[in-house]
């Protein structure tokens, strides 16, 4: 199993030094190289799947690369594992390559009614890619759009109860475990994560955040890197302040389902699903009055163990398709009136 992650590593590595060192009128056929054409490729929104190379280089990457043609990848984070996110603890077998960052660059055109601006972009993304048979047959990537409004003085949601723009490397730790880890500390990691995601987060009893005992997972000096919108918590008391009680306000009976993906290597774990959690909207979000409907959210999620409890955790959630549940457009509020609320 070693070798064969290693093998699916350095067939993500291979595909995206081809797409970044391509201008975007090379994408196509530089996608074509690396994806089968029954690739499929979910995105943030306004994206939602685009099937084959020859849609993700036209549809996506080709008009981001005009727009930022000097659009550099930044890599903090990179691992892979077979996948193990179902509830019921029977592993998929899915081999799944992840990784996140930052894209930089600055814009000289628009994209997606995104307008240009003098300064550099340091654009987050995640992403989750599916190695079968020897091809990357599957993506699941999120770009911060959310974020990059705010770079741009653009903000669509109220100011951040958490820090903006914090998002580094992991702390003492290298994250681009580009060789082959331990498996029995890999294991050991999976492991722990299941009992987090499956025994803690799904266990809140919609009175008392101490319900889902997350002092047992996290450490108190909790390092919370959230998306656009919420921010960073710099402690596991802000965690709980600035992110976990609003969410739960909104949120009360979110529940982690079978996720898409859910590995580890060494002491990192990674997680993307399209969607993770189902809930229903009945409390205030952000600016919006609860709806009362379904939502279902769609994440990425790495964590970072370090001597038995989760110490950092980088967290994308595509809140242009929340908010869209909610019936409120973000793009139409950055496009409009350039995002003041």
């Amino acid at each position: 199993m070693t070798i064969g992650l290693q093998d699916a590593k350095a067939l993500v590595l291979a595909y995206w030094a081809a797409i970044d060192g391509a201008p975007a009128q090379d994408l196509q056929a530089k996608c074509r190289a690396h994806l089968p054409k029954g690739f499929r490729w979910q995105g943030p929104a306004p994206y939602t799947e685009l099937h084959g190379p020859d849609a993700l280089a036209a549809e996506y990457l080709a008009p981001l690369k005009r727009a930022i043609p000097d659009l550099q990848r930044q890599t903090i984070i990179f691992m892979a594992g077979v996948s193990n996110g179902r509830k019921d603890g029977t592993g998929d077998g899915a081999v799944w390559v992840a990784g996140t960052g930052y894209m930089t660059g600055t814009a000289v055109s628009d994209f997606l009614g995104i307008p240009p601006g003098p300064r550099p972009l340091r654009l987050r993304w995640g992403e989750f890619l599916r190695v079968e048979n020897g091809q990357i047959v599957q993506s699941q990537f999120l770009l911060d759009f959310v974020d990059w409004f705010e770079q741009i003085d653009r903000p669509v949601l109220p100011r951040p109860k958490g820090v903006p723009f914090v998002f580094p490397a992991p702390t003492g730790y290298d994250g681009i475990l580009t060789a082959p880890q331990d498996p029995v500390i890999s294991q050991e990691t999976l492991d722990f994560s299941r009992v987090f995601i499956y025994g803690g987060l799904n266990k809140f009893d919609k009175s008392d955040l101490s319900s889902m005992g997350m002092a047992r997972f996290f450490h108190p000096n909790l390092k919370w890197y959230g998306p656009g919108g919420i921010g960073g918590c710099l402690s596991l008391k802000e965690f709980e302040d600035h992110h976990q009680r609003p969410w739960l306000v909104a949120f009360p009976d979110r529940q982690v389902q079978d996720l898409d993906n859910l590995i580890a290597e060494d002491r990192m774990v990674g997680a993307s699903s399209f969607p993770g959690v189902l809930a229903t909207h009945t409390g205030v979000y952000q600016d919006t009055a609860a709806t009362g409907d379904k939502i279902a959210f769609n994440g990425i999620d790495f964590w970072l163990k370090t001597e038995g409890k989760f110490t950092e955790n980088w967290v994308f959630v595509d809140m242009i398709d929340l908010f869209n549940q909610f019936g409120v457009d973000l793009f139409a509020r950055m496009r409009a009136h350039g995002g003041q609320v």
